[in-house]
């Protein structure tokens, strides 16, 4: 692995797209685990109960239980000092339920923005701006 810090944080989130686009719940949270500070600060529109490491793990359960099929294409990356910014575009299918909205079967596509800051290594600290209106207007939640 790289010395210059920028090159290391960048590869230590992409362990994490990595381990999303596995679909394996098992194989995100030991990921999690293995980069993310237990108490790590959460900043995005996920309201899930549960703070630090948890609270992310709890986001990834439950876009794999409506979304099996879910995938990050990393788009942009932007590295420097203690943070990487990442732009994504997240597909999949809607198979389970979400927000209160039963499996419609429809396919899904948005975007998403995260600022990551690391600390002694790990992630300390995400910022996330979620296209959460494209996904539900896409469910048919909000009309056209």
């Amino acid at each position: 692995m790289s010395t210059d810090p920028a090159t290391s944080n960048k590869a230590a989130f992409s362990r994490i797209h990595d381990a999303v686009n596995s679909g394996d719940a098992e194989v995100i949270a030991r990921t999690i685990d293995e980069v993310i500070e237990p108490d790590f600060l959460f900043h995005a529109p996920v309201p899930m109960g549960a703070t630090g490491a948890q609270a992310l793990k709890n986001v990834w359960a439950v876009l794999l239980r409506a979304f099996p099929d879910v995938h990050v294409t990393v788009e942009d990356v932007i590295a420097e000092g203690d943070k990487v910014v990442f732009r994504n575009t997240v597909t999949g299918t809607h198979q389970g339920e979400y927000r209160g909205l039963p499996p419609t079967g429809k396919s899904v596509t948005y975007n998403e923005i995260f600022i990551v800051r690391f600390a002694n290594s790990r992630i300390a600290e995400i910022w996330g701006v979620v296209d959460v209106f494209a996904q539900l207007k896409q469910l048919g939640a909000i009309p056209t």
